[in-house]
């Protein structure tokens, strides 16, 4: 033994005798760690192919106006954000990427005015780092449920899934807040196999975080409490579940407040944008358009392809089994997809993204399923096994696999706004009046960090025919006095009317543009804006067309409108991204004034 001892001791390279030590062997990864790394790369790459589509202006309305600006104005009024529409967890995180990139308040000022597409190019990045990661969590909290297999297959699915690579592209929070999402699967999946405190406290501090990204996010609780009951109802695990409970609390307060202090600092404030918030989605305001009544069919109907159909009957498929061999993993992971759906169902908007925050749990469920029927197949035919396993891994993950190739080529390539900005540059001189429908930001009539000095006089490049009011309620249809309602993007299609045509030529507004995001709302509701259609109807007749630049394949087209697949791109009738764009000029009126 004391010979051992000695051996063990560490001796100077000088003493005599030492024999050399042989260079120390890297230890070769394992097709395992392999194989994760594959899954992430590729999950990266999906999220940032694109990733410049519609640059230099941010066409998402939400986009625009909310996370990059609202994490720019932190380093003019200080931390508190004075908006809680949204949690401010990712306006954070996007103010302190952008202090390390930009190096301060100053050089992301200078960059947001002359060059803004650096600026949302990494905040992009940032919500496709935050996906990837997401990705990497759900391997861990798969691996920890069922086994590397099933985690890999789950990562997999979903890394090549389209509704988290398309959102991936831009900077919003519903990426972003698959991370501690999925960070509070790991710490739920310990709970179920060890129950210790340290997975308790993992688990709640990925609720608590996941709901200052995003308040849907706090969905994560259910798989939390479902693990928790699963070590509560075990022989002598009552004690444990209670405390670790205790300590789950506690972390899910600490990361809430940590990532959005001023929900208790300013706590007037949060009630207000949080009471705002759960009205919007009740709210009739933008109900034209919506192609479907019933929220819970649409939502399951975007599951077909936001996830896909092989996983959507996959993942049904695992209850049942899990109904047979493992009940405990049922309570951890089926409730908060069917709760949400029924609760986010029962709204009067509905939007694919909004599904997003249940993906990991479904994905998980889908992996599950799918190698069980492999396995099953497999036992009859042993030889075949690893090709079983081959083609079940391909049918989950093939329809999302096209997708991704399809969407990363589509946003590569110029948006339809663009190209009809770039052809009204060289054929509309500057200074003349143009009608836009609000298909493009305010920003679109100005040429990015050079203002246009003989434009509008205001910098911009044309005089823009105001859209945002109206002499009538567009709801109502009640006269309002002064200045008149706002009509929003929601609403414009309500305020369309054939004598604006001849309110245009009067006042010499005779370039007028249209894009099909807006008039495909009236299309598929033409009950509900029998004016807009009549306008459509005169300007076509009155108007001709002088340019036009499709979105879709050659011999492909149109789409009926969709709140979802006019916006992101799904159908694969779609080459490039943004609407159908059309130019229309006036010739009547004062516009005859105008040499053609």
């Amino acid at each position: 033994m004391a010979d051992q001892l000695t051996r063990l001791k560490p001796r100077s390279d000088r003493s005599p005798g030492l024999v050399p030590r042989r260079p120390s062997r890297l230890r070769a990864p394992s097709p395992w760690t392999l194989a994760v790394a594959g899954v992430l790369l590729v999950t990266f790459l999906l999220r940032i192919w694109g990733v410049k589509h519609g640059m230099p202006y941010a066409f998402n309305a939400d986009e625009n106006a909310h996370f990059v600006p609202k994490a720019i104005g932190l380093f003019g009024h200080g931390y508190n954000p004075h908006y809680f529409v949204n949690p401010p967890a990712y306006t954070y995180l996007l103010h302190i990427v952008f202090q390390v990139w930009f190096g301060g308040r100053d050089g992301v000022y200078e960059t947001y005015a002359t060059n803004p597409t650096e600026v949302f190019v990494v905040a992009r990045v940032t919500a496709g780092v935050c996906g990837t990661l997401a990705v990497w969590l759900l391997y861990v909290a798969g691996t920890r449920l069922f086994d590397r297999r099933v985690g890999l297959l789950a990562a997999a699915l979903f890394g090549v899934s389209f509704l988290p690579i398309f959102y991936s592209h831009l900077a919003l929070n519903d990426v972003p807040t698959l991370a501690p999402i999925c960070l509070s699967l790991v710490g739920a999946a310990g709970i179920l196999r060890y129950g210790r405190v340290s997975d308790y406290l993992v688990a709640g501090a990925g609720l608590g975080l996941a709901a200052a990204f995003k308040y849907t996010g706090g969905i994560v609780i259910l798989p939390l409490i479902g693990a928790a009951a699963a070590q509560f109802l075990a022989p002598g695990g009552r004690s444990s579940a209670v405390r670790g409970l205790a300590f789950a609390g506690g972390a899910a307060f600490a990361g809430f407040l940590i990532a959005n202090p001023y929900a208790l600092l300013s706590f007037s404030e949060f009630k207000d944008g949080l009471d705002h918030q759960t009205t919007v989605a009740d709210d009739a305001i933008g109900k034209l358009g919506l192609t479907q009544d019933n929220g819970v069919l649409y939502y399951l109907w975007t599951l077909t392809w936001g996830l896909g159909f092989v996983p959507a009957f996959a993942a049904l498929g695992a209850v049942a089994v899990l109904w047979r061999d493992e009940r405990r993993l049922i309570w951890v992971l089926a409730p908060a997809p069917i709760i949400f759906l029924l609760f986010m169902g029962s709204q009067t908007r509905f939007f694919g993204r909004w599904l997003i925050p249940v993906f990991p749990m479904i994905c998980l469920l889908a992996a599950y399923g799918m190698l069980e029927l492999a396995e099953a197949a497999g036992r009859r035919r042993p030889a075949l096994r690893p090709t079983l396993l081959a083609v079940a891994a391909l049918a989950l993950c093939g329809q999302g696999i096209v997708s991704a190739l399809h969407i990363g080529r589509v946003l590569s390539r110029p948006d339809t706004r663009n190209t009809t900005r770039e052809w009204m540059v060289a054929n509309i001189p500057p200074k003349s009046k143009i009608v836009v429908e609000p298909v493009v930001p305010d920003a679109w009539a100005s040429d990015i960090g050079a203002p246009v000095l003989d434009g509008a006089g205001n910098g911009s490049r044309w005089v823009k025919f105001s859209t945002s009011r109206e002499n009538k309620d567009p709801v109502t249809g009640a006269v309002v006095p002064g200045a008149g309602a706002i009509v929003n993007v929601e609403n414009y299609e309500k305020a369309l009317t054939p004598e604006l045509i001849d309110a245009y030529e009067a006042q010499k507004f005779c370039w007028v543009i249209t894009g099909s995001t807006q008039r495909g709302r009236a299309e598929v509701e033409a009950k509900e804006v029998p004016k807009a259609l009549e306008y459509y109807a005169e300007l076509e007749k009155r108007g001709e067309v002088v340019h036009r630049d499709s979105p879709y394949a050659e011999g492909k087209g149109p789409v009926e409108f969709n709140f979802d697949w006019s916006f992101d791109y799904y159908p694969l009738d779609y080459a490039r991204p943004g609407p159908l764009m059309v130019v229309y000029r006036l010739y009547g009126g004062r516009c005859a004034e105008i040499p053609r």
